[in-house]
């Protein structure tokens, strides 16, 4: 056990568009006479939260919302403009930050991935002999024992991630700063890069984690942040934020030249919520159909693979043969085998034209996670079974 906890307090960082921080004369200028007030914006602005020991801590958003600025600052690599970042080790000592961003970046290309280990290890502060009793671990754990005395300038992008994870990985922090690295590497890599982060959490080692792939961000962390342009949008458990997330990034909303016959009132939490490939799913659509005559609609969901968005199916009550009322309140069961991936799902409730098939309305959005080791890898589930026949 750790003991160590990581918080901000009222934190903001300011930046200043254009300009780069090369030379003194650049640090200093946006505190001159000529730079004050050129075009500055606010990264960050009044955010807050605490982490512990054995707490892993999400921050989701779109891209350019301040989740990699928290963690910059987090990692001492950048000051706020007002507010405390606090990070404290076991018995108030210096807590030791392993900082996953940008894996490879301190790595000298022309060394060999041997004296990367020994220089990218000291950089992030262990001894030497610390690195040399965790060297065969390290090399193992990134499946690079064939290459390792080849110069890094050699190594493919994913090798240079994979050893670059394995050293930051093997530090035994005292705090976890995690930026993206849930996706490095391939398929498998990225499970036993997963499965490694979540042994650490589970040993009491406080963890902030940024990370497109929702569906991680729930599985690893017990609360979670959404930024929305550097202010602090929702937060909650990683579910919590996450559905605020996927619901404020619906796209366009239909058109009001074509008005639905139909409003949707509401969506159920999925039952149940999180599933294994294979396994069916029932949400429960609400909503009321107009008085008099309109355009013949039909109500089901479109259901999309998160962060992506990419469209996975669509079910609907037309193409299912179920009739709605024609006037008045109804609610639709709506039960799908969820033949996919491991991953975190978004459905949403549409009604759709029956005519020219274009949306008509959209309903708030719930979400699916289907999780756990299945017997293959892919976009679909395809529930393989394999028998012996001869050997």
């Amino acid at each position: 056990m750790t003991g160590a906890t990581a918080a901000f307090e009222s934190v903001s960082k300011r930046f200043y568009r254009g300009r780069r921080h090369g030379t003194l004369r650049d640090l200093l200028w946006p505190f001159s006479a000529r730079g004050a007030g050129r075009d500055p914006f606010w990264a960050l602005r009044d955010v807050s939260f605490s982490v512990g020991p054995g707490q892993a801590f999400g921050i989701i958003g779109p891209n350019g919302s301040g989740k990699s600025t928290v963690l910059r600052l987090l990692a001492g690599i950048l000051r706020p403009e007002s507010g405390r970042v606090v990070v404290r080790g076991p018995s108030g000592r210096r807590p030791r930050i392993g900082a996953l961003i940008e894996l490879a970046a301190g790595f000298h290309y022309e060394l060999t991935g041997r004296e990367n280990v020994y220089l990218q290890g000291a950089v992030l502060g262990m001894r030497r002999a610390e690195i040399a009793g965790k060297f065969d671990e390290i090399v193992e754990f990134a499946e690079l024992a064939t290459f390792i005395d080849t110069p890094v300038k050699h190594y493919s992008s994913g090798m240079n991630a994979r050893l670059g994870f394995s050293i930051a990985a093997h530090l035994d922090p005292d705090v976890l700063v995690i930026d993206e690295v849930l996706a490095v590497g391939d398929d498998a890599f990225q499970r036993k890069a997963f499965a490694r982060l979540a042994q650490a959490v589970r040993g009491e080692v406080p963890a902030i984690v940024v990370s497109h792939q929702l569906h991680r961000v729930i599985e690893l962390c017990d609360s979670a942040m959404l930024l929305d342009h550097g202010r602090v949008a929702a937060t909650g458990t990683a579910a919590e934020c996450v559905r605020a997330y996927v619901g404020s990034a619906d796209g366009p909303a239909p058109s009001e030249a074509s008005p639905s016959p139909i409003r949707l009132t509401g969506v159920s939490e999925p039952d149940p919520a999180a599933v294994e490939p294979g396994e069916r799913v029932r949400v429960r659509v609400r909503g009321v159909v107009a008085d008099g005559t309109g355009e013949p609609a039909t109500v089901g969901v479109r259901v999309r693979s998160l962060p992506r968005e990419d469209l996975v199916f669509v079910a609907h009550s037309a193409a299912c043969g179920v009739g709605l009322p024609g006037s008045g309140p109804f609610e639709l069961e709506i039960d799908v085998r969820m033949n996919v991936a491991p991953g975190t799902y978004r459905v949403q409730p549409v009604v759709w034209s029956v005519r020219g098939g274009r949306e008509l309305a959209r309903g708030d959005a719930t979400l699916v996670v289907v999780g756990g080791a299945s017997a293959a890898n892919g976009r679909v589930f395809a529930d393989p079974k394999i028998r012996l026949l001869s050997s």
